[in-house]
């Protein structure tokens, strides 16, 4: 009885332990297991089949009263709106206009008796609520040039589909089943995806659009040390991958200098909202081999996605975005800080990702706003396709770069804020682009900036490129 007893109790207070760690893990915003050192769940993608773009059909705009004068000039005579009849049954509304035209109600006819069809007396054009001429652009299906219909309207996109049953892709998906395909096709139509898709992106998102720096919350000229102690700091704390812990001790233990771990973070913090105008807006000279990828990391307790795009040839970081989604606006973002980059967008640019769809979903994104570019998916680990056989090499080596910066965020066991993981991030770029030299450069810093070159040492190079960035943040002001 008593051993029964001693085992139940023992798995109450297992019980309750958990609860312990996981409430306090909730409250200081970190995992207080050994979960930090085990590496996310590796899900499978979504299987999304994305359809290449839609035949985009811009319909033309009149303006009534340009028609109006060229009637009156070529007739001798004004067009005059329509008489009409008391007791006549069909009605216009005065509100109603042409939407070819824009004529108001006073040139429209009601053209069958009142049941929704109008005519309009200037442009001659025939409508009714659902008339083609009230949209902006008709979409046709590149494969049949069939209209496309909506099906679904999603928060942050509509779906359009082809329902042509003649269609050239419909027909040629059909015939590629087997036997077994077409009878589960025929009982679970639904379960297969055979007729042309076309996603509208509804995101209130400019593309190329400029951002404004933040403001740091510790001002860097009122600060209590030198600029070599903050560049010793900064040192430490990012080029050697310390955590703000163990840089505030070895400050203490081998400068003889006390502060805290929060001041770390403090000094980090600032310094990433002051260079990071810097590192956006430098003008890179730029190879044209791009390629992206995500890894993660660790923010609150919870897995985070951070979204890398790198001139593989420069080896110069373009966009590290962290994201708690690994999602269509995250990869429109990443490929947009790309594109900020870029004098002007070339006609054969080309980004390398992996076989995630939200990176093809980003292209139609971008291709809905005018900037066309294409996206080479390398899949998987072997080269089952030709495009995962050429490009590969460029995979591999932003999977390199991945593993660079892993080697530097792996001894913070994660972050307690967002602000804390974004703040990190900026400054290893910062290190990276402008301070650390690269084999693959022959040892040279991938951006050379003659002021940072000719320092003698790291902590001083650190002081110098923050100076550097606080001119560029006046010269934005002035």
């Amino acid at each position: 009885m008593l051993p029964q007893l001693l085992a139940y109790l023992f798995e109450i207070i297992k019980t309750q332990y958990q609860m312990i760690i996981y409430l306090l893990g909730v409250l200081l915003g970190k995992s207080l297991t050994d979960l930090d050192e085990e590496e996310p769940v590796r899900k499978p993608y979504q299987k999304l089949q994305v359809d290449e773009l839609p035949v985009i059909e811009t319909l033309p705009r009149l303006d009534y009263r340009q028609l109006l004068a060229e009637y009156e000039q070529k007739h001798g005579r004004p067009l005059k709106p329509i008489q009409r009849r008391t007791n006549a049954k069909a009605t216009v509304p005065d509100t109603l206009t042409c939407p070819q035209c824009q004529a108001p109600s006073a040139y429209l006819y009601a053209n069958n008796g009142g049941k929704g069809q109008y005519q309009c007396k200037v442009c001659h054009c025939r409508f009714n609520h659902r008339s083609r001429f009230a949209k902006q652009v008709i979409m046709r299906c590149p494969h049949c040039l069939k209209t496309l219909e909506k099906i679904k309207e999603r928060k942050d996109y509509h779906i359009y589909k082809c329902k042509n049953d003649d269609c050239s892709f419909y027909q040629a998906n059909l015939r590629r089943m087997n036997a077994s395909e077409r009878k589960r096709f025929k009982q679970e139509p639904h379960a297969f995806k055979v007729r042309y898709i076309y996603r509208e992106f509804l995101f209130d998102f400019q593309p190329l659009a400029p951002s404004s720096p933040k403001k740091p919350k510790v001002d860097l000229s009122r600060l209590s040390v030198s600029p070599h102690t903050l560049g010793l700091i900064l040192t430490y704390h990012v080029n050697y991958g310390m955590s703000s812990r163990k840089t505030a001790g070895i400050m203490k233990d081998v400068h003889g200098l006390s502060i805290s771990h929060q001041t770390v973070i403090n000094y980090a913090n600032s310094v990433a909202l002051i260079v990071k105008p810097f590192i956006d807006h430098f003008p890179y000279e730029l190879s044209g081999s791009f390629c992206g990828d995500e890894t993660y990391i660790r923010v609150k307790g919870r897995w985070h996605y951070l979204f890398f795009m790198f001139d593989a040839i420069k080896k110069v970081v373009l966009s590290y975005r962290v994201s708690p989604n690994r999602d269509t606006m995250s990869a429109i973002r990443a490929i947009d800080d790309v594109l900020k980059k870029l004098p002007s967008i070339p006609d054969d640019l080309s980004l390398v990702v992996d076989g995630n769809p939200i990176y093809l979903l980003a292209q139609h994104f971008f291709a809905q706003h005018g900037i066309h570019f294409d996206v080479r998916q390398v899949i998987g680990l072997t080269n089952d396709d030709p495009v995962s056989e050429e490009f590969r090499p460029l995979k591999q080596i932003i999977e390199r770069f991945n593993r660079t910066f892993k080697g530097n965020y792996r001894p913070t066991h994660g972050f307690g804020a967002e602000e804390g993981s974004v703040s990190f991030v900026t400054l290893f770029v910062a290190y990276f682009n402008f301070l650390r030299p690269h084999g693959a450069l022959e040892n040279r810093v991938p951006v050379v900036i003659p002021e940072l070159d000719n320092l003698p040492h790291m902590p001083a190079r650190w002081g110098k490129l923050i100076a550097m960035a606080q001119d560029f943040l006046k010269q934005q002001a002035a």
